[in-house]
């Protein structure tokens, strides 16, 4: 990727050391080690993942090859259906048929749903008024 040659390397440590000084280079030489190893990696994986996803394009075009229906059967008409034919005379008539069982709609069904979603049909109650309460302050026998 980058070509430096040995000319290049000794002349930026040597940069290096004047402006970081002898203290500092060691931490500053380790962390960017750990940062050229970290991108080196990335760049790998990010390499391999490219190559999976190819492999698996690839992979589904094959599939879609091979799935797909020959040629030859597909130039051939289809059979008729079996009420195309004409009823065989020497044939028993068929059953009468039974009435269908109409399921009842779910919950969650269109229909369903419109009727929970109109406001409920009034309600007559009859109004009862309490029966009065006699007055207990008179006496009963005056």
């Amino acid at each position: 990727m980058f070509d430096f040659g040995f000319s290049e390397i000794v002349l930026t440590s040597a940069i290096a050391l004047v402006v970081l000084g002898p203290e500092r280079l060691p931490k500053v030489a380790r962390q960017v080690g750990n940062w050229m190893g970290r991108a080196r990696v990335m760049a790998r994986q990010l390499t391999e993942q490219l190559e999976r996803e190819v492999n698996a394009e690839e992979l589904l075009k094959q599939r879609a090859k091979t799935a797909s229906p020959p040629q030859a059967a597909a130039s051939y008409p289809d059979p008729l259906p079996p009420d195309h034919f004409p009823p065989d005379p020497a044939a028993p008539a068929p059953a009468a048929a039974t009435p269908a069982v109409v399921p009842t709609p779910h919950p969650n069904s269109p229909q369903m749903m419109h009727a929970r979603d109109q406001p409920p049909a009034p309600v007559s109650v009859p109004v009862v008024e309490p029966p009065q309460p006699a007055n207990s302050l008179k006496p009963d026998h005056e």
